[in-house]
């Protein structure tokens, strides 16, 4: 560092004598040249401007019960926000103790004061690299290793700017692990026994997002980034287990990015949004539970719930085109896991609510826009919003319910959800009036009030207790007797339901102590089941078609209880995996994430349903009436599953 001048005066003029010696002339040259070399390298690093290292977090600001490296923003209501072209740019972390280096790749991990500067987060980073991309963490490599490929490719032509090139253009998809059950069991009892592995996680590094600026990524196509799971000393975790929720929104657009758990304390998500639909979004990551956590049997105590990155993001359009999705069909509900979307399509901004709680803000022959959904929009109730996934999904009419209904019967085994979208079905769909409530025994024919020659019966028996009046037993409501007679008795006969409309409901969540013990559960289920479809072969009677629903991800404030979405999401697949392993279910309706996009706050659902029916009255928000569109999709996604050919 050069030294301050000195207060004092000083007498320079010796530099320009004639008669000094050569040397002091050329030492003076030497001197010059280092000075004019020190102020270029300033300017030069001075012209890459600091805020090319800020991470665009929105309203985040130290917690006040964890470490100052842990950021907190609320999070009940993810409407979009766009941040991207606000004047004023959302405010970043404080951080008052940096983090330190440990558990940095070795070719960082030097002295802060030689080699390196904290960027957002507290997280290291290189001097060397400032002009150069950031590269990723690779999930096959461990973090004390060198070798840091990066995935894609990120462009720096302009600072900041990001662009990820894959290989191929496809739809994003969420993949269904071969031996679900064994891999999450061998998973969630893995040993510690290393601090990297008993720390908990109060935070992440994204490299290729934190330290970017005015991020645009190409529409359509999938870019994968890759992250990493940080402790509140700043090591990073060697182990999975962390639950975190993720979402894009824009103006027209709502989704889950497929999140990626290798099991070493990286992680991956993936972002792709079609290209229809270019524009301006923010991508939001919050770390809800950690170390499986969510799993055990009391869980609000143990959630962290925390918003980690807020982050706009303008995704561009280019040449590239998605494939064109297809409406469902038979075929197409063979996926246990779905990557869904909801698109907008229409918005009234002065639709209000009617005196019967609904909200009918486009005409009821309001048409769908191809390829998102075929049939009449408005009939969603939605004002524009429609989901779509492997598949788009037909919107039936009153007329064409029927017809495809008529002299069937459809037998539910499920929560409480099933009530309300039995209803639902009923007063939305098939248009017989004003059905109040669906109770948790239900066994009626139902005809059609304009042809009474169309009937169809739906049987709807409630598994959260085997006693209907009771709750929290969920599938242990197999453990009772008189309850597996009830249920066989439906399947005894020559005449059979053709279709049995399945879930594991939300009362599993609070009933079973853990994992093990729900995977034995599970286990009988899907034997019980088996038992009864080998019972009615061996009658020559044809068993019925299985279509399993996953259970609704809960919202708002039961995000956190005993049912949250990382058990819901954990169990789901656990009775997918036994059901499959005993070849009983045939077709598969992901309602979790259909239901994922709003679960942030409770505006769809009072928590633990999404089908109550409207009413003008103050909701669990505080809001006069709520919205109820979800479940009327699930009614026809459900349709679509029973009638596509």
């Amino acid at each position: 560092m050069i030294p301050p001048l000195s207060e004092k005066g000083t007498k320079f003029a010796w530099i320009f004598k004639q008669n000094q010696s050569p040397m002091i002339h050329w030492g003076f040259r030497v001197l010059m040249f280092g000075v004019l070399l020190a102020l270029l390298l300033v300017w030069g690093i001075d012209s890459v401007s600091v805020t090319t290292f800020q991470t665009y977090v929105v309203g985040l600001k130290p917690s006040k019960t964890h470490s100052d490296s842990q950021v907190a923003i609320s999070h009940q209501d993810l409407s979009f926000t766009n941040y991207a072209s606000s004047p004023t740019q959302p405010p970043l972390p404080i951080l008052h103790d940096p983090m330190s280096l440990k558990g940095l790749p070795s070719k960082w991990n030097k002295s802060k004061s030689d080699s390196m500067q904290s960027y957002p987060f507290g997280l290291p980073m290189p001097q060397q690299n400032l002009g150069q991309p950031h590269v990723s963490i690779s999930p096959e490599v461990a973090p004390e290793q060198e070798n840091l490929p990066k995935i894609g490719s990120v462009s720096n032509e302009n600072v900041g700017e990001v662009r990820v090139k894959m290989e191929s253009l496809e739809w994003v998809s969420a993949k269904f692990e071969a031996n679900y059950t064994t891999h999450l069991m061998a998973d969630w009892l893995a040993p510690g026994g290393e601090p990297c592995k008993d720390s908990k996680s109060v935070n992440i590094s994204v490299p290729e997002l934190d330290t970017k600026k005015n991020i645009i990524l190409s529409a359509g196509e999938i870019h994968e980034f890759v992250f990493q799971a940080v402790d509140d000393q700043g090591s990073f975790r060697c182990s999975g287990g962390d639950y975190f929720e993720t979402d894009i929104s824009g103006e027209s657009w709502k989704s889950r990015p497929p999140i990626k758990d290798f099991g070493n304390g990286t992680y991956s998500f993936s972002l792709q949004v079609h290209q229809d639909f270019a524009g301006d979004y923010n991508f939001t990551i919050i770390l809800l539970f950690r170390l499986f956590e969510g799993l055990k049997i009391s869980t609000e105590k143990h959630a962290f719930d925390k918003v980690l990155r807020v982050i706009p993001i303008k995704f561009k359009r280019t040449s590239a085109q998605l494939p064109m999705i297809k409406e469902c069909k038979k075929g197409d509900f063979v996926k246990d896991v779905w990557s869904g979307r909801w698109t907008r399509h229409a918005k009234n901004g002065s639709c209000e609510i009617s005196d019967d709680g609904r909200f009918r803000c486009q005409e009821p022959n309001f048409p769908c826009q191809h390829p998102w959904c075929d049939g009449s929009l408005g009939l969603l109730e939605s004002n524009g919003w429609v989901y779509s996934t492997q598949c788009s999904f037909k919107i039936f009419n009153s007329d064409e319910a029927w017809n495809c209904l008529s002299g069937r019967w459809i037998f539910w085994w499920g929560d409480s959800n099933h009530c309300d979208t039995i209803r639902n079905i009923l007063n939305f769909v098939l248009g017989i009036g004003n059905v109040p409530v669906v109770p948790r025994i239900y066994d009626s024919n139902v005809t059609n009030p304009k042809n009474p020659s169309q009937v169809v019966r739906f049987t709807s028996i409630f598994n959260g207790h085997w006693n209907s009046s009771s709750n929290y037993q969920g599938l242990n409501s197999l453990s009772n007797a008189d309850y597996r007679k009830l249920l066989k008795g439906y399947f005894s006969g020559n005449v059979v339901p053709d279709t049995i409309i399945m879930n594991s409901g939300l009362h599993d969540g609070i009933y079973w102590p853990n994992l093990r013990r729900f995977v034995g559960g599970a286990d009988f289920t899907a034997k019980f089941w088996k038992e009864v479809f080998d019972s009615m072969r061996e009658r020559g009677v044809v068993p019925p078609v299985v279509i399993y629903r996953t259970t609704i991800t809960t919202g708002g404030y039961a995000r956190r209880l005993a049912f949250n979405p990382s058990k819901m999401e954990a169990f789901n697949g656990v009775v997918l995996d036994k059901l499959r392993q005993y070849g009983v279910v045939e077709k598969v309706i992901d309602d979790f994430d259909l239901t994922y996009p709003w679960h942030y706050d409770n505006r769809c659902n009072d928590g633990v349903h999404y089908g109550r029916a409207p009413a003008k009255m103050k909701w669990r928000d505080g809001q006069i009436g709520h919205q109820y569109f979800v479940d009327l999709m699930l009614c026809h996604v459900l349709f679509n599953a029973l009638c596509s050919r």
